[in-house]
C-alpha cells in the first residue's frame, strides 16, 4: 500500500468530477446534484483525503485559525475552557492561537497585539481587563465571543455562567443540612467573585441568615491565598461549622489549612467550593461545588465564533445555568469550634 496521501485530483477522477468541483464541494460553494455530492463525500471518506488547510485558506481569504485570549494558560479552571474550544476548531478544521494576559492590562495589551498580527478569523475572550469600548473596537473587524462578563454591545455576544444562582445554592445546600455560622473566603474584585457574593448574601436575606463579617476573609483564587484566609478564620477563634470557598483552588488551600489545624471534614468544618475543577472529586474528602461546566462553555464560545464568522446571527446572551455537585465535604453541624 502507497503511503502517498490521497490528492484532491485522486478524489476528483474517482469520483467522476472535475477537481473544481471537489473544491467547490469542500467550500459549500457548489451547486451540484444531491447524488454528485453524496458521490464525492463518499470518496473522501474511503481514500482519506483531507484538504490542504493552507491552500483553502489562501482560496478563501482565511487564515483558518481563531486567537483565545486568555488570563492564565496554566489555570486548571482555564484549562477546561480550553479543552473545549481546541476540540471544536479542530473538528472544524481551525488553529486555536492562545496568548495569556495573566490578568496584567499591559501584558494582556501587548498579547491581544501579538494575536491580532496574525490574520485572525475571529477571537474569544476569557475573561479580561479590556474595557468594553476596546472590545467593542475590535468586533468592528472580526467576529469576538465573550465569557466571563457581560456588555451592552450587540456585536459582542457572550458565553456568561450564573454566578449569582450559584452563590445561592453554595449558601442554601449548607443551611439545609443546618449550618448557621458560615464562614467566606472571598475573590478578588472581579465580576464573578461579585455575582457570587451578591448570590450567598441575597440567599443568607432569604434564609434569615446573618454573615459575621469576622468571617469574611479574601484570596485571589489561588491555593495559597485559601489557604492563608483559613489560617487567619481560625486565628479568629470565632464560631463556624462551615466554609464557602469562591473557588475550587481556594479550597484545596482551606483544606489543608484545617488538616493542619487538626480539624476533619465535615465532621468539625464543612466546605464548599465553586467550580467542579476535575481534582475535586480526588481531593480527602472529595469536595462538594457549584459546577461551572468550563469545558461546555469553551466549546459553546468556540461554536458561536464560528457561526459568526459564517455570517449566522447569534444570541448576544448566552447562559449556563449552575448546579451542585455535593461530595463529602459536607455534612450536618456535629461539632462547634470554641
Amino acid at each position: 500500500m502507497s503511503d502517498k496521501r490521497p490528492s484532491l485530483g485522486l478524489v476528483a477522477k474517482l469520483s467522476g468530477v472535475s477537481p473544481s468541483t471537489v473544491s467547490r464541494i469542500l467550500n459549500n460553494t457548489a451547486k451540484v446534484s444531491g447524488d454528485k455530492r453524496d458521490a464525492v463525500l463518499r470518496v473522501i471518506e474511503e481514500t482519506g483525503f483531507r484538504p490542504n488547510l493552507a491552500a483553502r485558506a489562501l482560496a478563501g481569504g482565511r487564515a483558518m485559525s481563531i486567537g483565545v485570549l486568555t488570563q492564565y494558560i496554566d489555570s486548571p479552571f482555564y484549562g477546561e475552557a480550553i479543552r473545549g474550544i481546541e476540540e471544536v476548531l479542530a473538528s472544524e478544521g481551525y488553529t486555536a492561537l492562545f496568548a495569556s494576559g495573566r490578568g496584567e492590562r499591559t501584558l494582556e495589551l501587548d498579547r491581544l497585539s501579538m494575536l491580532m498580527e496574525r490574520n485572525l478569523d475571529g477571537l474569544i475572550v476569557l475573561s479580561s481587563t479590556l474595557e468594553d469600548k476596546e472590545l467593542e473596537m475590535l468586533a468592528k473587524s472580526l467576529p469576538v465571543v465573550l465569557t466571563g462578563r457581560a456588555t451592552p454591545n450587540q456585536r459582542l455576544p457572550t458565553i456568561a455562567f450564573d454566578n449569582l444562582g450559584g452563590g445561592e445554592l453554595a449558601l442554601g445546600h449548607l443551611v439545609d443540612l443546618g449550618h448557621r455560622s458560615i464562614a467566606i473566603i472571598d475573590g478578588p474584585d472581579d465580576p464573578d467573585a461579585s455575582l457570587r457574593m451578591d448570590g450567598i448574601r441575597s440567599e443568607c436575606i432569604q434564609r434569615g441568615i446573618h454573615l459575621n463579617p469576622e468571617l469574611l476573609e479574601v484570596g485571589d483564587f489561588s491555593e495559597l491565598t485559601g489557604y492563608d484566609a483559613m489560617v487567619r478564620l481560625l486565628d479568629t477563634r470565632a464560631d463556624f461549622s462551615a466554609v464557602i470557598a469562591l473557588n475550587d483552588q481556594m479550597a484545596y488551600g482551606a483544606m489543608l489549612a484545617l488538616s493542619e489545624a487538626g480539624l476533619k471534614i465535615p465532621e468539625d468544618v464543612s466546605l464548599v467550593g465553586f467550580d467542579d475543577l476535575p481534582h475535586s472529586r480526588y481531593t480527602v474528602p472529595p469536595l462538594t461545588t457549584i459546577s461551572q461546566p468550563m469545558n461546555r462553555i469553551g466549546a459553546m464560545a468556540a461554536s458561536t465564533v464560528l457561526a459568526m464568522g459564517a455570517g449566522f446571527t447569534q444570541s448576544v446572551d448566552q447562559s449556563v445555568a449552575a448546579s451542585i455537585v455535593v461530595r463529602k465535604s459536607t455534612g450536618s453541624p456535629k461539632n462547634t469550634r470554641s
